[in-house]
């Protein structure tokens, strides 16, 4: 236990000097394994998972789906998914915020990425949200809340990396992200009302279209809807898997952007270049997690925190809530990949153990990522904001925030009290 626990005080010292959480967490890993086990131990343990997880099959879906969603989205689809969108409900008050939260749910069934949906949106939805005389709080609060969307609505690379970091069906996970993707975009809605009637001016109704209108409007994104119905449809089906969806939806991807004419050679290779170095940055971390999940599954902490936990006297599921507040104020101040990966060696067992679905312990950690990619002061999707909208001061951006932090920790709570929500759509795949 003692060893463990030195090991996370050195992680954050280390954090704490600026050295990269990867590295931080590696480090560690093999210093540890080094001085308990032996240093040949600890290198050929290094190795071996550096080996196992370069050439790992299953992991070659987490660049595919990266290469889908780029190459979607230099299709120019995120600028036709808003126009839809807003022609359904721009007309009303706040119908611009209510679009872009749409928008970003249809971008996230075919990015996969929080950051990315969000910086996209920024380019997208603000200056129509500025133009229409919209605040600069409501217009990055409903941007940067509806980018973590991205992660919850499949395909989601977290969701990929929990699954093969935990051995849990990703097919099962992508079905579990549906409804509770789709209730936390409701409720995001419901939150956009609620601000808008407070400060009405902020939140003007734009144009009304006619129906012919609306169903040009919808013509423009029958391909990547098609695209989507075919990987996800395919993966739920069973007809193939989600390795096998990934590249099927990587190249459809490609042909897409292809036959929109978006493609030439410089943007191809910005695209393959952008799509490596996210995977270089994901595997890194997932390396260094594994090395360092090594390490504390060679000490007794695992085994010690599952039996104090138990002693408590708590019922189960106050035993997974108080996991839920443990990441939530962790998401404040740690990177939330990092954070998961750093605790799922200790939590997750535990879950097992108490006997629930790792499928619905995994929408759970989705979501308190959601909740961490927002939350003041650390929240990713807030700087990226800040950083491609300079104009745009970081205290506007976390006031218009709030409101959907609200709102996730709330939906939060109703996914861990009501389980079938998660678990009714993978129930019927095999």
């Amino acid at each position: 236990m003692t060893e463990a626990l030195l090991g996370f005080l050195a992680i954050f010292a280390l954090a704490l000097v600026r050295v990269p959480l990867a590295f931080a967490m590696g480090i560690v890993g093999i210093v540890g394994i080094g001085l308990t086990r032996g240093w040949l131990p600890a290198l050929a343990s290094a190795a071996q998972v550096v080996h196992e997880t370069g050439f790992a099959y299953t992991l070659s879906v987490i660049p595919l789906f990266i290469l889908m969603g780029n190459f979607v989205a230099r299709a120019g689809l995120a600028h036709e998914l808003f126009h839809a969108a807003y022609t359904f409900i721009g007309h009303r008050r706040g119908g611009l915020a209510h679009a872009t939260i749409a928008a970003c749910a249809g971008f996230g069934a075919i990015c996969g990425s929080s950051i990315a949906t969000a910086a996209t949106m920024s380019k997208v939805a603000y200056p129509s949200m500025r133009k229409l005389g919209y605040s600069d709080a409501l217009s990055t609060g409903v941007i940067a809340a509806g980018g973590t969307l991205g992660i919850m609505i499949p395909p989601s690379t977290i969701m990929v990396i929990y699954g093969i970091v935990t051995e849990t069906h990703i097919g099962k996970l992508f079905a579990a992200g549906v409804l509770p993707g789709l209730l936390t975009a409701l409720l995001m809605m419901v939150a956009v009302v609620i601000v808008t009637s407070r400060d009405p001016e902020h939140a003007p109704a734009g144009e009304k279209f006619t129906w012919p209108q609306r169903w040009a409007a919808l013509r423009g994104i029958w391909g990547v809807l098609v695209l989507v119905l075919v990987v996800l449809g395919g993966i739920y089906g069973g007809v193939f898997t989600a390795t096998e969806g990934a590249g099927i939806g990587a190249a459809g991807a490609f042909l897409f952007a292809l036959g929109r004419k978006a493609l030439t050679w410089k943007i191809l290779g910005d695209v393959l270049i952008e799509s490596a170095r996210t995977t270089a940055m994901l595997f890194t971390l997932l390396i260094a997690a594994t090395i360092f999940a090594n390490f504390v599954n060679f000490t007794s902490m695992p085994m010690q925190l599952k039996d104090t936990i138990t002693h408590l006297g708590l019922s189960p599921i106050m035993i997974v809530a108080a996991m839920m507040v443990i990441y939530v104020l962790l998401g404040t101040v740690m990177e939330e990949l990092t954070m998961v990966l750093l605790t799922i060696p200790l939590f997750f067992p535990i879950v097992v153990q108490l006997g629930f679905d790792p499928v619905w312990f995994g929408v759970l950690i989705v979501m308190v990522i959601q909740i961490g990619l927002i939350s003041p002061p650390v929240g990713m999707n807030l700087f990226v904001l800040n950083t491609l909208l300079p104009k745009v001061g970081l205290g506007a951006i976390f006031r218009g925030v709030w409101p959907y932090v609200v709102v996730q920790i709330l939906t939060l709570g109703i996914l861990l009290f009501v389980p079938q929500i998660s678990l009714w759509l993978p129930s019927f795949m095999k």
